[in-house]
């Protein structure tokens, strides 16, 4: 499968499905307009509409485009992980009942797992697998 290059630390969150330390995300305490794209495939998750405030310490959004998330639960079973439904990268966690937006989800998403795209840009092809 041919994706986009990774930094070690991307791996890391993406591939072996670690956690960024919270607060450390460059997206963490971001608001621009544009789209959240996958940093190994391109495929677009969340708009920044859907970007909120949330204090979890991470990216948060509380919807993302049709069709671009799979959940799964945790081998815990005490939390659903979420992954881009092209690729299977780890995004990070949804959480729903916390009652921060009108929708009552939070997807907190690791910042290197995602890349953001201004408005004014064209985001780049996806890299199916």
């Amino acid at each position: 499968m041919v994706y986009n290059n990774l930094t070690p630390e991307e791996k890391r969150i993406i591939e072996d499905k670690e956690t960024e330390i919270p607060f450390t995300g460059k997206y963490d305490n971001f608001h621009e307009d544009g789209t959240f794209i996958c940093r190994r495939c391109n495929l677009p998750l969340f708009s920044s509409k859907a970007k909120f405030d949330s204090g979890c310490g991470w990216p948060a959004f509380d919807e993302n485009f049709p069709d671009a998330i799979k959940l799964l639960l945790d081998p815990d079973g005490q939390r659903t992980e979420i992954e881009c439904a092209n690729c299977g990268g780890n995004l990070g966690h949804v959480f729903e009942g916390e009652h921060l937006t009108d929708k009552d989800t939070i997807y907190c998403v690791n910042s290197l797992s995602i890349c953001f795209i201004p408005i004014e840009k064209e985001i780049p092809e996806v890299n199916h697998g």
